[in-house]
């Protein structure tokens, strides 16, 4: 008998969610704490501060209160934990996270990552613009830079703000 999956987070998710970020999957500090992007050096909750998106500044173990503004959370591996060139392969779930959505159905997807999205679509992170996707969808789909540490140099937060106006509307 196979060993039960090992959820390193656990979704937040209901439906008719406003926004709903995915990520590739948890880090490995937000997988020993249990909290979506916890690593002191990410800089997910200042941004969605600091973009208006939330109306002030919550920490990672505050992650659940976020279901109270219409916010969930989820990755694309529910098992993996680290680094995105860490995550197993196998352990990616794009049409078990389709599944969700279509289940959910949330008004807005925001990948926090282009590599998160890069899996979904599946074309290379090259390929893949920040920002609102306009690609017919629904949900609309919106791609962040990755708030990781990892990241700085690719870092910005025009597309966060973007997405905090178009979430307001």
């Amino acid at each position: 008998m196979p060993a039960p999956i090992l959820h390193r987070l656990p979704d937040q998710l209901r439906e008719n969610l406003r926004l709903v970020f995915v990520g590739t999957a948890a880090s490995t500090r937000s997988a020993e704490l249990g909290h979506y992007y916890a690593h002191p050096g990410n800089r997910f909750w200042r941004a969605i501060h600091e973009a208006g998106i939330t109306p002030r500044r919550y920490q990672p173990g505050e992650f659940a209160a976020l279901l109270e503004l219409g916010i969930g959370f989820t990755d694309l591996s529910k098992s993996g934990a680290g680094m995105d060139h860490q995550i197993a392969t196998e352990t990616i779930d794009v049409p078990g996270f389709r599944a969700k959505m279509e289940m959910y159905r949330p008004r807005t997807i925001a990948f926090t990552s282009k590599k998160a999205a890069s899996l979904f679509y599946g074309r290379p992170s090259n390929m893949i613009s920040l920002g609102r996707q306009c690609d017919g969808r629904l949900p609309e789909i919106f791609v962040l830079p990755s708030p990781s540490g990892a990241a700085s140099g690719h870092w910005t937060l025009e597309p966060w703000r973007e997405l905090a106006e178009w979430i307001a509307s």
